[in-house]
């Protein structure tokens, strides 16, 4: 196989993993800004330091279980982070386990592509690609469970209501939610059931559900939970008209996601025809595309050519994800 027929094969395991990572997301996304403005808003009203102090706590309590060796390949740099990432995917693994997993595959498929290929750019490109696998399996499942609890978050606050107005407290309507819903949504509000029942506050304990669950929706859910504690009023009327919006914005993404459904299928269809055409190409013709991967001038266009896909699935994605 020719150097060249090399590079175009892997640049086209390249192209499918960036049509995975760039065309297969949600519609929508929530707005960094938002984030911003209700987290500095719950900061100002509640203030940070002693939840970041406990959050210390929690952390040191945690790596004291583990081996020392263990201990120490968990303080490292950026473990914290990931770990954290990890729990919000619903993964038991741990930081450390993850990335020696990522460099194990990364290593092998090293050293299978220069085996194959005996060309150092592919062999890399392809040992990056098959480190990162691990952490793109982390991040989709953590973005498909924010999902499904944001699509059980107003079920939930609507059990929480009805459990308010029977006359009990906010930690049994917790409890209530952990016990007639499903996971995720269920093993959230169970672990913060289990602050509260056990002596953690409730601001700390719903800071803590935020913290887990990083979303618009749980933002708003807590402020109102924390705005309610400090001024009071009716908790079960705010929780309805929480419920009421939520609702009201996953109708509207769907109508969205309902519009945008020849954009994607545009995408799609932009984003695969070179590919589509150079296979059918080698198979109908075989003469004729050797020309092109074996000569300079064509080897340069199959790279442009490469850039400018790549650069396309990544502005099509802009265009079609909305931000809110």
């Amino acid at each position: 196989m020719s150097s060249g027929a090399q590079i175009f094969i892997v640049m086209v395991f390249v192209t499918v993993v960036l049509l995975m990572q760039g065309l297969v997301v949600p519609v929508f996304g929530e707005s960094a800004k938002a984030r911003k403005r209700l987290k500095k808003r719950i900061e100002e009203i509640e203030g940070a330091s002693a939840d970041d102090a406990l959050s210390s706590l929690l952390r040191e309590k945690y790596l004291r279980r583990l081996s020392p060796i263990e201990r120490r390949l968990e303080s490292l740099p950026m473990m914290e982070g990931l770990a954290k990432r990890i729990e919000q995917a619903g993964h038991k693994i741990l930081a450390y386990r993850l990335v020696l997993i990522s460099l194990v595959i990364g290593l092998v498929t090293l050293v299978v592509s220069w085996v194959y290929f005996r060309m150092p750019i592919a062999a890399s490109a392809l040992a990056f690609i098959g480190a990162y696998i691990p952490f793109m399996k982390i991040s989709m499942d953590r973005t498909k469970r924010m999902a499904a609890f944001e699509e059980q978050l107003p079920d939930a606050i609507d059990t929480m209501k009805r459990a308010l107005r029977a006359g009990h407290p906010l930690s049994a309507a917790l409890k209530f939610v952990a016990d007639e819903l499903d996971d995720p949504v269920a093993t959230e509000f169970e672990l913060t059931f289990g602050d509260i029942n056990y002596g953690n506050d409730v601001r700390r304990a719903m800071l803590g559900l935020l913290g887990r669950v990083p979303s618009v929706t749980v933002m708003a859910l807590v402020t109102s939970i924390l705005v309610q504690k400090e001024t009071g009023g009716n908790l079960a009327e705010i929780l309805q008209n929480i419920s009421a919006v939520i609702r009201g914005r996953f109708k509207f993404q769907r109508k969205v996601k309902t519009y945008s459904a020849e954009g994607r299928m545009s995408a799609w269809v932009l984003a695969m025809v070179p590919l589509v055409l150079f296979v059918a190409l080698w198979f109908l013709t075989p003469g004729y595309l050797p020309t092109l991967i074996e000569d300079e001038g064509g080897q340069k266009m199959i790279v442009y050519g490469f850039i400018s896909g790549v650069v396309g699935i990544f502005w099509i994605r802009k265009i079609l994800r909305i931000e809110v």
